[in-house]
């Protein structure tokens, strides 16, 4: 593995395990995903909340055993407490990641690749323990070009990602390291889908008016794709990794004793800090 850096090692977090005991409870792990959109011209305010509802897929580097996935997969050599989800280029969030980053791109070819690190927001509701998640952080895209070229001829966003999210992966196992590959993490979020999800990145442009033209020889609605590798799907298939810097979990199961659990990640010690709240 490439471009990882950390000023300190990142200590596990102390609501990872309660996190996923009860996301595990839940019979589909959908949350809701806010992100930035860019304001009509004129408006008072240069954004606009956009929110939808996501899977979560499992924290980065730690990709949930499928027996039906296909695809060669890491060992597991790092651990995270950064959550993922997948999503179409063509879906208003990869740009909006994108647009209300640090580096503010503004145009589509500056978008296509990897990169990103807008700010966000992520709210699970688990009514089967009675608890709210919230996760606020900043949150990255991986395409195909994360790797493949020579680290000195890497693009910005691809440096950008293995830098953010390398700083939050520890090393569980030192053998094997090297060979981490992040392509291979790609791949296998890819192959985790099934054969008619995957076929959703091989759909008509989304949000486009269906009386418009568009590549109707390679999208269709209903279509299933079996090869890990499919051209078209691939290249509209991303993986979003959400980078948490704040965490709470809202306990509601009896108002006598509900808290609020609120959780800060500090770079400077990479560590949580864990302050209780009122509901």
């Amino acid at each position: 593995m490439a471009s990882t850096s950390s000023a300190n090692t990142p200590q596990p977090a102390p609501w990872k395990s309660a996190f996923l005991e009860h996301i595990g409870k839940m019979e589909s792990p959908e949350f809701v995903f806010s992100s930035l959109h860019p304001a009509p011209s004129g408006s008072p305010t240069p954004y606009l909340p956009r929110a939808r509802y996501c899977i979560y897929r499992g924290f980065w580097a730690e990709l949930p055993e499928n027996k039906h996935n296909e695809a060669p997969q890491n060992p597991r050599i790092y651990e995270s407490e950064m959550p993922t989800f997948t999503s179409d280029i063509r879906m208003m969030k990869i740009p909006e990641i994108f647009g209300s980053s640090s580096g503010h791109a503004e145009k589509e070819a500056q978008m296509q690749g990897s990169g990103g690190g807008g700010p966000c927001e992520a709210v699970w509701w688990v009514k089967e323990t009675g608890t709210q998640w919230r996760m606020k952080g900043e949150a990255f895209v991986i395409g195909q070009d994360i790797e493949g070229q020579e680290q000195s001829k890497e693009s910005s966003g691809v440096r950008t990602v293995k830098s953010e999210l390398g700083s939050r992966m520890r090393v569980v196992k030192e053998d094997g390291k090297d060979d981490w590959s992040w392509n291979r993490e790609l791949t296998a979020h890819f192959g985790n889908n099934s054969p008619g999800l995957r076929g959703s990145f091989r759909a008509p442009p989304p949000g486009q008016r269906t009386d418009k033209p568009y590549d109707d020889k390679n999208l269709k609605l209903g279509t299933k794709v079996e090869d890990l590798n499919d051209p078209v799907a691939r290249k509209n298939f991303r993986v979003v990794v959400i980078k948490p810097e704040e965490v709470e979990q809202l306990d509601l199961n009896d108002p006598a004793t509900a808290r609020r659990q609120h959780y800060t990640f500090v770079d400077s010690t990479g560590k949580w800090e864990h302050e209780e709240l009122w509901p």
